[in-house]
């Protein structure tokens, strides 16, 4: 079992950044990915970005792409996401979540066995 921990949200204005960090324990080498999925209120969470370290591969959303990055720290296994140009609609709850998907589900809630407790973005003036 793999618990996690994310943490940085806050409230931010548009156009501003946030970087959210993703901190795994337990059984680490049970996983090889973790991703990052944010539900709004009133609508479904929805994928926004995943790394899968053993290949060496990263994927983003297209509302997300070229703004924001995922990234991990390899000593700690902690995953970030740098989120700039932060818009209104991305204001959500993100979580992380940790599995071993493959190339089909890696962007779907269904890849993923271990998720955070979320932590509040939220973009406005």
């Amino acid at each position: 079992q793999v618990q996690l921990v994310e943490s940085g949200g806050d409230l931010v204005q548009p156009g501003g950044s946030l970087r959210l960090s993703c901190s795994p324990s337990g059984s680490i080498s049970s996983i090889n990915a973790i991703g990052w999925f944010r539900q709004a209120p009133g609508r479904e969470r929805e994928f926004v970005a995943a790394n899968r370290w053993t290949q060496g591969t990263t994927y983003y959303s297209d509302s997300v792409k070229g703004r924001f990055s995922i990234s991990r720290d390899r000593t700690s296994g902690a995953v970030f996401l740098q989120m700039n140009s932060l818009k209104p609609e991305d204001t959500a709850v993100y979580y992380c979540a940790a599995g071993r998907p493959i190339v089909s589900t890696i962007r779907t809630q269904r890849g993923y066995s271990s998720w955070g407790q979320g932590t509040q973005v939220t973009v406005s003036s």
